[in-house]
């Protein structure tokens, strides 16, 4: 999944020593440049990418390297450890217990050490156990019985729920899933392990309160706040919404090659940028910037992601009951949709990252009667009434101008007026303030992939109470084979499982699966090591040994 040139060892570590970058590379003559500018696909609204808007922005793709944790995901998605950050050992396995060991040499770019305290926090917020913390999801996390910290310290005891040995636990505690735990501790004054270990109601709520917003990025923000325990540290945010990243001092692994990058969110011309060479790097989804071509001096590569492009109706207003979300997904010509995003049809809710035998099976026969558009089956459901509905998603985006223009063109036959109501700012919480019927998006309202790597955790987002489960979709049998998937590596019994979810999904109505969302990831041909990368982390898993030759 090479874009330009790129050395194999990126491949495989990520603590590959700096020096090597050019050394195994024949063609590599000239010296690093000290800058690159990195385009991704969404808006850098926070720094706290466990959030429901935070993970359905581009703050993944940026800040892969700026929070690490014990493991990162490899070009193909795969979990590989950090062993930079610590390491992981298993300890039993019925129920599993884990022991996790942080490095002697962990520290935050502010001097304070990475601890077991930010663990802890990590686990409270997502773990669904203090409904105040806006977590995106509680996948693995609720599964976990306990974890033993003594505050300030390095390593920590995380047991497990018996039977709920969870198949995934590697995806738990990576990259971007744990915040420094002492800038709350310094905001409100309190031991945060302490207060979370003693369960006062109040007290965790005031927490919940500092770790849903006081990492929010804008321009002018204190920097005390933002600490970073990778490479890179944010420098600061500019007025368009770019963050600027600059190497961390006080990383303890290889140094970073390039010293300065700087992350542009959506919204700038992409195609402008390619051609006069201010972009180094793109990682977008296919179509989201227009149909980009390539200019001679850059390579491109194109790749399926883990995320499933779909239509995610509102909880509340006229798609609250199931006979208008039917009408609406069978006016919907998804046979059309996936033809000009040049991709097949998905079929899938519960195994969209998994990209292997079981994706064909989960809703292929049921969901024939929802591929090409029927408008008279869809005015029928509606038993002849008319319908208004309001569609919308993070602009610009010409690809879902067009899969919305597709929709009203379609659904007019059936007395179904479509209502473009895109914004710049359309995600997650509009849908949530009921300012929207319809968020076109990814894996849990995301601009980008929004996956996880894991088609068992990323399954949470239909699961009941899961903050990205934005339709609020509640089935207790589907909890059930969600909870099962995620603690089930039987191959057999995983095709079970997703062949009983997809006549009660197909029945339900929660979410239209449209296509699988492609990537596109361009760089300049002085560029080395861009890899793309089918998870919500994108080209950025590995930003710290990028190359861009002078």
């Amino acid at each position: 999944m090479a874009v330009g040139r790129r050395y194999a060892a990126a491949v495989a570590v990520v603590t590959v020593v700096g020096a090597l970058a050019c050394s195994v590379l024949t063609s590599c003559s000239g010296s690093p440049a000290d800058q690159i500018n990195y385009a991704v696909d969404g808006m850098l609204s926070s720094y706290n990418t466990n959030t429901v808007s935070g993970a359905a922005s581009a703050g993944p793709q940026a800040f892969a390297r700026v929070l690490t944790g014990f493991n990162f995901h490899g070009p193909d998605g795969q979990v590989l450890a950090d062993n930079d950050f610590g390491s992981v050992s298993v300890v039993g396995r019925d129920p599993l217990v884990l022991d996790y060991t942080i490095s002697d040499k962990a520290v935050y770019s502010d001097g304070k050490p990475v601890t077991c305290d930010d663990m802890v926090l990590a686990w409270a917020a997502q773990s669904g156990r203090f409904p105040a913390f806006d977590a995106a999801s509680r996948a693995g996390y609720l599964d976990i019985d306990s974890i033993d910290c003594q505050p300030g310290q390095k390593k920590a005891r995380v047991s497990y729920l018996p039977g709920r040995a969870v198949a995934d636990y590697l995806q738990l505690f990576t990259a971007t899933s744990m915040m420094p735990s002492h800038v709350i501790g310094d905001v409100l004054g309190v031991d945060v392990t302490r207060t979370i270990q003693g369960g006062d109601p109040t007290a965790i709520d005031n927490i919940a309160k500092v770790w849903n917003s006081v990492w929010d990025l804008k321009p002018g923000i204190d920097l005390k706040r933002f600490p970073s325990s990778g490479p890179y540290k944010i420098d600061s945010v500019l007025p368009e919404g770019a963050v600027v990243l600059t190497a961390n001092d006080r990383w303890w692994g290889a140094k970073p090659i390039t010293k300065r990058i700087t992350v542009w969110p959506r919204g700038v011309d992409v195609q402008d940028r390619i051609n006069n060479g201010s972009f180094q790097v793109v990682d977008v989804a296919t179509g989201s910037s227009g149909t980009l071509s390539t200019p001679d001096g850059y390579g491109r590569h194109e790749l399926p992601s883990g995320g499933v492009e779909q239509l995610i109706f509102a909880p509340e207003g006229p798609l609250a009951a199931t006979p208008a979300r039917r009408a609406v997904a069978l006016c919907t010509p998804r046979d059309l949709i996936a033809l000009n995003a040049e991709t097949p049809i998905s079929n899938v809710r519960l195994n969209a990252a998994g990209d292997d035998a079981f994706t064909g099976m989960e809703g292929a026969a049921i969901a024939g009667q929802f591929g090409p558009a029927n408008p008279g089956a869809a005015r029928d459901a509606l038993g002849g009434q008319p319908l208004t509905v309001r569609i919308g998603y993070q602009a610009p985006n010409p690809r879902l101008a067009a899969t919305v223009g597709a929709i009203a063109k379609s659904c007019a036959g059936a007395g179904i007026t479509v209502v473009d109501t895109t914004s710049d700012t359309t995600g997650p919480q509009t849908l949530r303030d009921g300012k929207l019927d319809v968020l076109i998006a990814s894996t849990g309202g995301a601009s980008g992939s929004g996956s996880t790597g894991s088609s068992a955790l990323d399954a949470y987002s239909l699961f009941s109470g899961n903050g990205n489960n934005l339709p609020r979709y509640a089935n207790p049998q589907i909890d059930g084979i969600i909870s099962a998937l995620a603690v089930t590596a039987d191959a057999k019994e995983r095709a079970k499982l997703l062949g009983d979810s997809s006549p009660i999904l197909w029945g339900d109505m929660p979410t239209v699966p449209l296509y699988r969302q492609q990537r596109t990831v361009m760089a300049s041909k002085k560029m080395y090591a861009v890899e793309g990368n089918p998870t919500k982390w994108g080209a950025g898993w590995n930003m710290d040994r990028w190359v861009f030759e002078k």
